[in-house]
Order: C-alpha cells, then sequence, then structure tokens
C-alpha cells in the first residue's frame, strides 16, 4: 500500500441503521484525547471511524466487544525492529504504528521501499545522524558504530556531505531526525548544532539519546531551544538511570518555561545495545563484578572479563542489568514520560521489551499494581506519541484517537487478562489479553490469533 494520505470526513456518526464493513459493539470506548469512556459502538467504513455511537450498529463483521476496553492503537515512537517478526510481535503487543526514530537510516527511500506492498502495521523512519556518520567514515558496524562512525572526527568537507544526507532524508519523507549521541563520542557540539539547525527550519522533531549525564541532557536541551528545534528524550529510564528523578525534572522544567520537548521510557530494569558500541569503552577498567550484570543475548549466558573481551571483537547484542525497580517506578509515576519500546528482535533473540512494553504497562503496572490508572496510561501510549509527531507528519493527527474521522487503527483487549509474557530468556513471547488489533481497519490480530497476511498498514511520511 502507499504513504496514508488524509481525507477528512465529515464529523458527524452516520445513522445506527447504516451498513459498516465493521462494527466493534459494547466495548468500553477509551479515547485519552476526548476524555471519553463509556460503552460506545463504533462503526467503521473504507478504513475510517464513521461512527461512534450510543446505539448497537449493524454491519458486514461484528465484533463484540462486552467486557473489553476499545482503545486507539498503541503508537510506539521507537522501535528499532523493524522487520516482519518484530512487527507481528508489536501487534500482539497491540502496537498499530511503529517507527524507528533514534537510529533511524541514511537511505530513507530505500528503506521505504523495502517495505512497499503494506506491512501488519504502520511505520516510519527518520535519517538519522549515526548511519550518515557509519556511512561517511565507512564504519562496519551493523547496527552501531563500531570504530570511525563513532570516533572519527567530522571536518568540513564531511559535515558539508552530512548536511547533505539530513535534508536528502528529509526530502524523501522521513518523519524526525535521530541521534545517538552517545553511540557517536567524537562529534562535535559544532556539527550537533548545525545538524539541529536543519530540524529547526522544518521544524522536524530531533529524537535524542543523549551523553554526559544531567549535565549533558542540560547542555541538549539548551541547543534545541537556541536553534528552535522540537526535542524528544528518548528512553528517559535508562538515560537518567539512577538520576531519573533530577533527569525527568530538568525537562519538566524545560517545559514549564515555554520549550517543546518530550520524553518516553520503556518498562524494564535492563537496557540493550551492541557490545562493541562506544557505551563500553573503557571496559578494561571496570571492576570484575560488573561484567558478571551483562547477558550475551545469542546465548544467554552472564558474561565474564573473559567473554566479554571475546564477544567484544566480534560485536553482537547484550542485556545489561543496571537499575532498580524503584527506578522503572519511578519513571512511570512522571506524567511526562510516554511508552515506547526501544525493541527489537532478530531471529527470535533480544530483549523483551520488544514483544511486552505496552501489556506489562497495562497489566503489572495499572491493574496489578495501580502504578497509575488506565487512561493515564492509554494517554501515554496513543495521543501523546501521535501529538510529538503531526506538526510535521499531518498523517498523525488521524493516529492515537478514537473519534470520527480518525483511522480505524484501533486495540482491544481484556483489561483482566492483559499482561506481557516476553523474558530476557525467552523475549519473543507474544503478550496475552490483546483481543483485537485493527490496522486501517483491517483486522490484523483476531480473537487473539494474529493474520499477518492482512496487511494494512502503510508508510507514514512527512508531508
Amino acid at each position: 500500500m502507499g504513504v496514508l494520505s488524509i481525507v477528512f470526513l465529515p464529523l458527524f456518526s452516520m445513522a445506527a441503521s447504516e451498513e459498516f464493513d465493521l462494527v466493534i459493539n459494547n466495548g468500553r470506548v477509551m479515547d485519552p484525547e476526548s476524555g471519553l469512556d463509556a460503552i460506545r459502538h463504533i462503526g467503521i467504513l473504507a478504513g475510517r471511524i464513521v461512527s461512534v455511537s450510543e446505539q448497537e450498529l449493524a454491519g458486514d463483521r461484528i465484533i463484540d466487544a462486552e467486557g473489553l476496553v476499545v482503545a486507539p492503537g498503541f503508537v510506539d515512537l521507537h522501535a528499532h525492529g523493524q522487520t516482519e517478526e518484530s512487527y507481528r510481535l508489536m501487534v500482539q503487543d497491540g502496537v498499530t504504528s511503529g517507527f524507528e526514530l533514534e537510529i533511524g537510516t541514511a537511505r530513507v527511500a530505500d528503506w521505504y521501499n523495502e517495505r512497499a506492498g503494506g506491512q501488519v502495521l504502520n511505520y516510519g523512519i527518520s535519517v538519522g545522524h549515526i548511519p550518515i556518520r557509519m556511512a561517511l567514515f565507512e564504519d562496519e558496524g551493523r547496527f552501531l558504530p563500531t570504530g570511525p562512525g563513532g570516533g572519527g572526527i567530522a571536518g568540513p568537507g564531511i559535515m558539508d556531505r552530512m548536511e547533505s544526507m539530513m535534508r536528502q532524508g528529509l526530502a524523501e519523507g522521513a518523519i524526525a531526525m535521530g541521534f545517538g549521541l552517545a553511540y557517536t563520542p567524537a562529534a562535535t557540539q559544532t556539527e550537533f548544532e548545525a545538524m539541529l539547525s536543519i530540524a529547526a527550519e522544518v521544524q522536524v522533531s530531533a529524537h535524542i539519546h543523549t551523553r554526559g549525564g544531567l549535565d549533558g541532557l542540560r547542555q541538549i536541551i539548551a541547543s534545541a531551544g537556541d536553534a528552535g528545534t522540537p526535542l524528544h528524550i528518548v528512553h528517559a529510564n535508562s538515560s537518567g538511570g539512577s538520576t531519573i528523578s533530577e533527569f525527568l525534572a530538568i525537562i519538566q522544567a524545560a517545559r514549564d518555561a515555554g520549550q517543546d520537548v518530550t520524553t518516553e521510557m520503556y518498562p524494564y530494569e535492563a537496557s540493550y545495545s551492541d557490545i562493541g558500541s562506544a557505551l563500553f569503552d573503557g571496559w578494561e577498567t571496570w571492576e570484575d563484578d560488573r561484567f558478571g550484570r551483562n547477558m550475551w543475548v545469542a546465548t544467554s549466558e552472564r558474561l565474564t572479563r573473559e567473554s566479554f573481551a571475546r564477544y567484544r571483537q566480534i560485536t553482537g547484542g547484550m542485556i545489561t542489568f543496571s537499575r532498580t525497580e524503584e527506578m522503572t517506578r519511578t519513571a512511570l509515576r512522571h506524567p511526562l514520560t510516554m511508552i515506547a519500546s526501544d525493541g527489537r528482535i532478530l531471529d527470535g533473540k533480544g530483549h523483551p521489551r520488544s514483544a511486552g512494553s505496552y501489556s506489562k504497562v497495562l497489566g503489572q503496572y495499572v491493574r496489578e499494581e495501580q502504578l497509575m490508572d488506565l487512561m493515564d496510561a492509554l494517554r501515554r501510549m496513543t495521543i501523546e506519541p501521535a501529538r510529538r509527531l503531526q506538526a510535521y507528519v499531518p498523517a498523525m493527527a488521524n493516529k492515537g484517537r478514537i473519534r470520527v474521522g480518525a483511522d480505524a487503527d484501533i486495540t482491544v483487549f481484556d483489561p483482566e487478562t492483559v499482561l506481557d509474557q516476553a523474558t530476557y530468556t525467552d523475549p519473543a513471547l507474544p503478550s496475552i489479553g490483546i483481543e483485537y488489533v485493527l490496522v486501517n481497519g483491517g483486522i490484523v490480530l483476531d480473537a487473539g490469533t494474529l493474520h499477518p497476511e492482512i496487511r494494512t498498514g502503510v508508510a507514514i511520511k512527512n508531508k
């Protein structure tokens, strides 16, 4: 399928006597944008919501959602897993739009072309500072830089090419600009600010993995503020770590001062990265017990100094257990944090956040621990990420909402059973309790059964 285009429908509901392609009756409809939380009946026609009714509706297919929550489809702003394997797991976690906005790509047009023809969810990409650096410095890393892509100094010639590639990526439809500053320690402040100025010109959001702790966060916020760049700080929980309260307070203060800055988190205590990346430079000086906090994804083994050194030579995925559950709860309690998975599964290996982030929040933190209420959790999964993008990506104005005229991206779940199942040693287990997932009106998950042949997801591009 092609790029999603916006068709503005009259803002009224069709009569209850009309026939629809699909009807969802008797569900508890929860829409964080409007605050609606009531039993309603939804009529869908040609991939759009055309009725939200107090009366039961008739249609070619009727889903009885009695006892279930009917919510906008979840929008994941930070999904590294842009493969069909990952897409299937994301749908089973309630996600209807999954975007790779931190790392991104240097080849935006090619990236979209590789996924043309429809997917099980909506997909989109940023133009990425990291892959552009890797291309220009001929870094051999598979996903993250392991050589000059992170450690090379960009002279005037490379800077000119970098700026040109950034602009080209935006021209080809990228929906954000992505930065992983922790992975590019040689990227100077001058280089970073030059990229921010490009984002400011068109008001595209910059999605940034910070570096340098709290002072680094302050510098990034100040630079974005000076440039006038919309800013999104990725995975506040892992970047903030033990200083998560202060980390979020800095972002809140910037927002209170009128700056456009948002953030996100994933609900797990462990992080995931490439063992060969710059994040782990200086590992030779670690205390011995620090190595045991890391797990080699391919084998699930805890590492030693010797095995770390061996795997660092070949590079690959590593999970690091570095935070406490209370740090996760602190991040979740803060109203600023959207939910985003930061997930990636390859051949069944990876981090459980790839398959379980949304159901974990709904099951553990909403139902079991009552850390937040259900509407607030849904707000962070739907309308807030849609709003983050929609100024530059108009298609997102019809995502993350249940209202007449919106796209029929809908997640229906059982609030009494929804829960993640994925673990660190078995990260590709689908969540339970997600009963139906509609993507542009196509029933991709039907009564808990995935239908990967239903490929109604479309490319989301900028304006």
